[in-house]
């Protein structure tokens, strides 16, 4: 039980699941204002505004930013790990999203039956607007939480 108490004190953890939160119902109130429907799949899918894998490590090294120093080991490891994920998240699954919303029109087009069954995803990246929103939750959440 205690290590229960300890994971419900844990500043990092909570601020990064917080963010994650947040971003995700923001992304999912987004998605269903601009295609007029609610889509609770938004909840746990990737892509879209805001990032909430932006948000999430943004948090994770901010937190522990605030828990450990920001010039301790810990804060440099979080950051290098929040650039990798921010840089694959811009770079290769924006242009795996891409990729996946051509192809998916093409087999439309020529009715070319899709690979299990169903079209590739297509919310996979994020844009640099989606990447910085994702970023503002996930330094504003830690400010918050490690300062109570």
């Amino acid at each position: 039980m205690e290590i229960v108490f300890d994971l419900l004190e844990n500043k990092v953890l909570i601020s990064a699941g917080v963010s994650w939160l947040i971003a995700q119902i923001i992304k999912t109130v987004l998605f269903a204002i601009k295609h007029h429907t609610l889509d609770l799949k938004r909840m746990i899918g990737s892509g879209g505004m805001p990032s909430a894998h932006s948000a999430t490590v943004v948090s994770i090294a901010t937190s522990c930013g605030f828990v450990s120093g920001f010039d301790s080991p810990t804060f440099a490891l979080a950051l290098i790990f929040a650039i990798v994920v921010i840089h694959d998240a811009m770079g290769v699954r924006l242009e795996a999203e891409k990729h996946a919303k051509i192809l998916n029109k093409y087999m439309e087009k020529e009715q070319i039956p899709y690979p299990e069954g169903h079209p590739l995803k297509e919310y996979i990246g994020h844009t640099l607007p989606q990447i910085v929103f994702g970023c503002i939750i996930g330094i504003i959440i830690p400010c918050i939480i490690c300062t109570l």
